[in-house]
């Protein structure tokens, strides 16, 4: 440990650290903070790399490390109400840090510190997909070298610049592999949940998706009907813009129709660019597996639709999607829809349902520019606020981690008493909120005390998955919310209550 600072701050005490030679991912870290800093007597934690990003954080958290940090250090900074607090919060970062260390196995004598000395220490035939997760100005040597040594590669990373990833998807391109992402938060390869994913049963459909929480509605779906997944192929969420040309799409429409196990496949998606569907179409088209779309658009707003039309296609029954239909609620005409998401498809697809119905939308993810909230995510009217767009992530995790600033909006919503209907998703799966139940119940029923305020939830996910769908189901609809297994239903069922007619 080296530089550690310990001083009385106007509200109590703090610790300031900087710890060399101890490396974790910042998905990792970020749920060590919020584990921390929900400890009794902390005040503010920010345990992560030292990246100028972290280090403006810290500094304006008034935990700056001073001069010398670098980002191969890790930053421990807290501070609490007293002495004691402070202790039991520094001790509780030790835990968590040494038992990921024990759970990682026998330390190695020289650690390996990038994916192309790991790839020099393992056998030609190892693993064939590398996995990138570390700030974005450093992913793309990463992810070069991975391509450079044949392996396909997931890039986790935000922040690549889109030419940096214009230049790795056509190196993959040249070498036979595939990058997934930058920005890639799901994927399944052969069975195996990468990032944010869900516990579905393998199966035929294929699914290429440049949409994360798209992909994860889109598998669940198809789980609950009993036709499961052979992968989940992410693009990222730049792959079908203009500026990238579905560059990752067409090499994964490619891989899934040489599959031997994949006998469909669906594109998943947010709006893509006019041009760049037309030409993934004409791709599509001369493969020898049907590729069906569910990309989004005003023509087709609707990721359950397109899974009933695959499976129909399929010659398979379409099942009633699970709900709890919670309490009567009288409809409240003149009311406004209030939506906030943590995942940018099913914020996407709300808007795209809800906006023909109710007229403009608000957002800080628009359809349309001049509809664009900017950082007034209060505004009046019928407002759709995506938690996960990164201008909302900066120095803290993705809201499918740390729910703190939703359930804020949620408690000043219900203090402002605008008449409204709250429409919420809930995603579970790996790498998510254990238990999303537990800190959302109580900001639920305490909004519903303070007036009415009907409550609506797309729930995605699967029994299977660690959290389990029914168990999350019936502890919200318990707190008077109405819970869907689709959120285009979900949002329909918002649109009734607010006396829309459709």
């Amino acid at each position: 440990m080296t530089g550690t600072v310990r001083g009385v701050t106007a509200t109590g005490v703090r610790h300031v650290s900087l710890r060399s030679g101890v490396y974790a991912d910042s998905v990792r870290l970020m749920q060590v903070s919020r584990d921390v800093g929900a400890r009794a007597g902390v005040t503010a934690v920010l345990v992560a790399m030292a990246t100028p990003l972290n280090l403006e954080l810290a500094a304006g958290m008034g935990l700056a490390p001073g001069d010398g940090a670098s980002p191969e250090q890790l930053l421990v900074a807290i501070e609490a109400a007293d002495d004691d607090a402070l202790a039991a919060a520094v001790a509780a970062v030790d835990a968590a840090l040494t038992a990921r260390e024990r759970a990682a196995g026998p330390a190695q004598a020289v650690p390996l510190r990038t994916i192309g000395a790991g790839l020099d220490a393992l056998p030609t035939d190892g693993p064939a997909l590398a996995v990138v997760s570390v700030p974005g100005q450093y992913a793309v040597a990463e992810a070069a070298d991975a391509i450079a040594a044949g392996r396909s590669v997931l890039v986790f990373s935000d922040g690549v610049p889109v030419e940096h990833e214009v230049a790795l998807k056509q190196a993959a391109h040249d070498a036979g592999v595939l990058v997934m992402g930058p920005d890639c938060g799901t994927a399944i390869v052969s069975g195996l949940a990468l990032g944010f994913a869900n516990a579905v049963r393998r199966g035929p459909v294929g699914l290429v998706a440049a949409s994360g929480t798209g992909a994860q509605q889109v598998s669940c779906l198809l789980d609950v009907a009993g036709v499961g997944v052979s992968h989940v192929l992410g693009v990222g969420g730049r792959d079908l813009s203009e500026a990238v040309g579905g560059l990752a799409t067409l090499d994964a429409l490619a891989l899934l129709d040489a599959d031997p196990v994949t006998e469909r496949v669906l594109l998943v998606s947010k709006p893509p660019a006019p041009a760049v569907a037309q030409s993934v179409r004409a791709a599509a088209a001369e493969l020898s597996v049907p590729v069906h779309s569910a990309a989004l658009s005003p023509e087709a707003p609707d990721l359950t639709a397109a899974v009933e039309a695959l499976l129909v296609g399929m010659g398979r029954d379409v099942p009633v999607w699970p709900s709890r239909p919670g309490p009567a609620e009288t409809p409240v005409p003149g009311a406004a829809l209030k939506g906030l998401y943590s995942g940018g498809t099913l914020a996407d697809e709300a808007m795209l349902l809800a906006a023909p119905v109710l007229g403009d939308v608000r957002s800080n993810t628009p359809l349309r520019p001049e509809l664009d909230l900017g950082t007034d995510l209060s505004a009046p009217g019928h407002v759709v606020v995506d938690f996960g767009d990164d201008a909302l992530t900066v120095g803290r995790a993705h809201p499918m981690i740390d729910p703190t600033l939703r359930l804020e909006a949620i408690s000043n919503l219900a203090a402002r008493r605008e008449p409204a209907v709250l429409l919420l998703d809930v995603v579970l799966g790996y790498g998510a909120d254990p238990d999303p139940a537990h800190s959302l119940v109580p900001t639920l029923s305490a909004a519903r005390r303070a007036g009415t305020l009907p409550v609506v939830i797309a729930l995605i996910g699967t029994e299977a998955d660690p959290q389990g769908w029914s168990r999350q189901a019936d502890a919200l609809a318990a707190a008077g919310a109405a819970v869907f297994a689709s959120n285009a239903q979900a949002t329909r069922h918002a649109l009734d209550l607010l006396g829309a007619a459709r």
